[in-house]
């Protein structure tokens, strides 16, 4: 199945989706409100449902967005039903937990049982709705009512491997009627099949054909205004992941490492503007007092300064509490013998450049804290690989290291909550990284921010 066409099929689950829970939202507060059950359970009465209707501007939105970070909608219809459910269950209980808190700020108090009984009556219906379609589209595939016929043309070699790869698909909704060797059938023989197969359209796996023959194949698609699909694997790539555009109107080919752009993607960054802009706000007096400390302690600057690289290695300036004397960066050529990390990164233990309260805020990454702005300003995210000095970027001796500058640099990643203290290997620094862009979710953002609280709070790992 097409991207579009399984956009189009998620984009109407997830509708269907976000009415199922405002039905279960509206349900649940009936059962609360239920005079028999108040009576025998909840004893105490509710608040009218009217309270709480606009409620539904913002469940209607987010719990399909919750679903889909959970990878709800990325399951084939006919997959196994295990991780679909777990994705399920995990998407009603951040729902739940979501409407706990949005009421909460609101100071709304429907019943402490509204949102258990939203939570549950939501993973009820959205299961019973995935069972439904998963045996009516079980049924119609077995009638034929959702098969399209198509042929495929190409080499023997690659139209085989097509038809094979096809075959693992229980969910495909593609029939092959026939498969014509470019390179020896001529057209007015596909002319033919079209013709007596009533053909939707033609896949064309097109590695080891001649270009020529390929557009005669679709110009003949054009005339009988069939779809023609051009399997575009020309070139063998060893991670980069393809996708399809149009640049005003020329289609392209895309190649990419990094993650693209997605409505998770935008969530990310509106999450890390708003989380920036009120830690900014409820921090300023911690910020002030940090300043003073530092005054107080030794002369110079509160905050330092340094050009880092950035998104694609674009150079930003970050901001840190200062931590050392204020000739750091003029002694750290006398202490590279010190250096405990092998490859370009300089990194000491007990660097004699740091000051005594400055050890104390590298202890607890209270130093890292106005790196904020560079978060607010769109230089940086909560999560992502640390941003390393441009002069230690230039120094990369494997080019393949620099695909961590892919994506925005993070406050916190993997490789500080995985024992940062204990990697002396860039390489290892940089498999961390490129793990987690590999990987990235939303999920894994969220879990590295929690395990990034107890190593912050422990004060372990800091250098």
């Amino acid at each position: 199945m097409l991207r579009r066409h399984r956009q189009i099929r998620m984009q109407i689950h997830q509708l269907m989706d976000a009415c199922l829970f405002a039905a279960a939202f509206w349900l649940g507060y009936v059962v609360r409100a239920h005079p028999g059950l108040i009576e025998y359970l909840w004893k105490d009465p509710v608040a009218p449902f009217s309270n709480f209707v606009w409620f539904y501007i913002v469940l209607i939105p987010a719990a399909p967005l919750i679903l889909e970070t959970q990878g709800f909608y990325d399951r084939p219809i006919l997959g196994p039903r295990g991780p679909k459910l777990w994705a399920l269950f995990k998407g009603c209980v951040y729902s739940a937990i979501g409407l706990i808190f949005v009421l909460y700020f609101f100071q709304l108090y429907p019943a402490r049982a509204v949102p258990i009984v939203f939570g549950f009556i939501s993973f009820v219906l959205v299961a019973a709705k995935e069972e439904v379609t998963r045996q009516v589209y079980r049924r119609r595939l077995r009638q034929g009512q959702y098969r399209r016929r198509f042929v495929l043309v190409g080499s023997a070699e690659e139209t085989s491997r097509m038809r094979d790869e096809l075959k693992t698909h229980q969910e495909a909704d593609i029939e092959i009627v026939a498969q014509l060797d470019l390179n020896e059938t001529p057209l007015e023989r596909l002319t033919q099949v079209l013709h007596e197969f009533s053909v939707n359209g033609v896949i064309l796996a097109a590695r080891h054909t001649y270009f020529e023959q390929v557009e005669a194949v679709i110009k003949a698609c054009e005339n009988e205004g069939i779809e023609a699909w051009l399997v575009a694997d020309f070139f063998r790539t060893q991670i980069s992941r393809t996708s399809f555009d149009d640049f005003y109107g020329r289609p392209v080919m895309v190649f990419h490492t990094a993650p693209e752009l997605s409505w998770p993607r935008v969530a990310k960054q509106v999450i890390d503007f708003g989380v920036a802009l009120v830690s900014l706000v409820c921090l300023s007096w911690f910020f002030a007092l940090i300043a003073l400390l530092i005054k107080i302690s030794s002369p110079g600057p509160v905050l330092f300064r340094q050009m880092r690289s950035g998104l694609n290695g674009a150079p930003f300036t970050i901001y840190k509490f200062r931590t050392m004397v204020t000739n750091a960066e003029q002694l750290k050529h006398e202490l590279e013998a010190m250096n405990e990390m092998r490859g370009p990164v300089f990194k000491v233990s007990k660097d004699p450049r740091i000051t005594r309260i400055g050890r104390m805020l590298r202890k607890y990454s209270i130093d890292e804290l106005p790196q904020l702005f560079n978060v607010l300003r769109g230089e940086m995210s909560l999560v992502g690989p640390r941003p390393l000095p441009v002069d230690e970027v230039k120094r990369f001796n494997d080019l393949s290291h620099r695909r961590r500058l892919s994506v925005k640099p993070g406050l916190t990643c993997l490789w500080q909550i995985s024992g940062r203290n204990r990697i002396v290997e860039f390489k290892d620094w940089v498999r961390l990284d490129l793990e987690y862009i590999d990987h990235w979710s939303l999920w894994l953002d969220f879990r590295i921010l929690l395990r990034t609280i107890p190593v912050v709070l422990a004060g372990t790992g800091a250098k």
